[in-house]
């Protein structure tokens, strides 16, 4: 067993540090090429250590006429401003936006693992450091001049392993989620779609074209037995707002549909609302506010015995999205799954309204005039056996991935700091 002495060093003694910068968006020629580059937005919902692409890709014209730099594999990305903290390591070449100061580590010296580990450690202690009046922002010279604690890169090594070994276990069970979400999804297609396994029963013609006999051609509101609003409620108790509720917004929906709980803020409210608006097993959350051009309103959470299971308050949704009540328990996970097609293929589009920056789902609309084919109870039934036994595997996933968070989060200051010593 050895270990090694740690050090006092300025972060440009273990790596250089280098900004980014955005090609002219009125030069189309600076667009559209095969160079990956990576603003903070891209990080934003972002769970992977490696990072290879970003939604937007620029041209070796737009990477010369502008101040990205391309920054070699296993540089550290950590966003600077807007918001300060995401950090990730490039899987590839990339480059990055003004919104990043990325640390390439010098060989021998710095170990990029640990660099990212360190980076997560010091993100408070460095947004400290943070100035600016329109926004806070992290400069490159006080980047540059920022002191950490470091051992040897045997050491570093070391440590950057262990860690590793709970970060491997998680984004394993997330890609396993995401699999399995994309065969929920595929199942569906396959049913409700393309009618696959009814090929061999009688059809009769509809509005929609050919369906299986005795399905019917309607609308999601049909379906529905109520839409709640949601509520926001008080940071604190105040007065009458007092029944303390974990609050879902539409940024927590991602984690939820990993088999997680998100971050839902802690929030109070009246208790006549918690009576009314305390969402419960087979409701729909639909955001109905918010998006971004490449991204339509709408995103859903199914709430399942799997989601109460791991929250210990209760749970209400905020105004910005929309409970969903179904006339049958049934409906619940083929009216999420119809959502969840819907909106990957971008068809809620067509139903959002509101042209100053914050888009707005017409869920009325939607769920009035959109004509579906809705199946029989009994193949929502069968639909229902196949869905929840997905479904309870990736909260099983989940829930194994947020407990392996949790160590992680807790050996990290431990190690980071050397009051946990790895052996090498």
């Amino acid at each position: 067993m050895a270990f090694s002495k740690w050090r006092e060093v300025k972060l440009e003694d273990i790596g250089e540090i280098v900004g980014g910068g955005t090609p002219s968006t009125k030069q189309e020629a600076y667009y559209g090429g095969d160079i990956s580059w990576i603003t903070p937005k891209d990080l934003a919902n972002y769970t992977d250590r490696y990072i290879y692409k970003g939604d937007r890709m620029i041209t070796e014209e737009g990477l010369a006429g502008s101040s990205a730099k391309l920054l070699p594999r296993n540089t550290v990305l950590f966003s600077s401003r807007a918001p300060i903290g995401y950090i990730a390591i490039a899987g590839k070449e990339v480059c990055t936006n003004q919104g990043f100061k990325s640390i390439i580590p010098k060989p021998g010296i710095s170990d990029s693992m640990f660099l990212y580990y360190l980076l997560m450690y010091r993100k408070k202690d460095i947004e400290s450091v943070a100035s600016g009046t329109t926004f806070m922002e992290v400069s490159g010279s006080v980047l540059k001049k920022f002191t950490v604690l470091i051992p040897d890169i045997i050491e570093q090594k070391a440590i950057a392993a262990a860690l590793s070994c709970l970060d491997d276990k998680i984004e394993l069970n997330n890609r396993i989620n995401k699999n399995l979400e994309e065969i929920a999804q595929a199942i569906f297609k396959c049913w409700f779609v393309d009618f696959e396994p009814f090929q061999d029963g009688e059809f009769e013609d509809s509005e929609l074209g050919m369906i299986p006999k005795g399905w019917n051609v309607g609308t999601i509101s049909e379906l529905l037995s109520d839409t709640l609003n949601g509520d926001w409620g008080k940071d604190e108790p105040q007065g009458n707002y007092i029944e303390e509720v974990l609050c879902i917004r539409g940024a927590d929906i991602p984690e939820i549909a990993l088999g997680k709980k998100g971050k839902p803020p802690t929030r109070y409210i009246l208790k006549k609302n918690l009576e009314t608006k305390r969402l419960s097993e087979g409701q729909i959350i639909i955001e109905i506010s918010g998006g971004s051009p490449t991204q339509s309103t709408g995103r859903t959470a199914l709430i399942t015995q799997g989601l109460t299971s791991i929250i210990d308050r209760p749970i209400i949704c905020t105004n910005f999205c929309r409970a969903l009540s179904m006339k049958k328990v049934h409906y619940s996970t083929y009216v999420y799954s119809l959502l969840q097609y819907l909106y990957k293929r971008d068809i809620l589009f067509s139903f959002e309204n509101g042209t100053t920056g914050i888009k707005n789902l017409d869920t009325s609309n939607l769920f009035s005039s959109y004509a579906i084919v809705i199946p029989t109870d009994q193949e929502m039934l069968n639909y229902k056996k196949v869905f929840d036994t997905i479904i309870n595997a990736i909260y099983q996933n989940g829930a194994e991935a947020e407990k392996l968070v949790t160590i992680r989060d807790t050996l990290l200051p431990k190690l980071m700091s050397g009051e946990i010593r790895v052996p090498y």
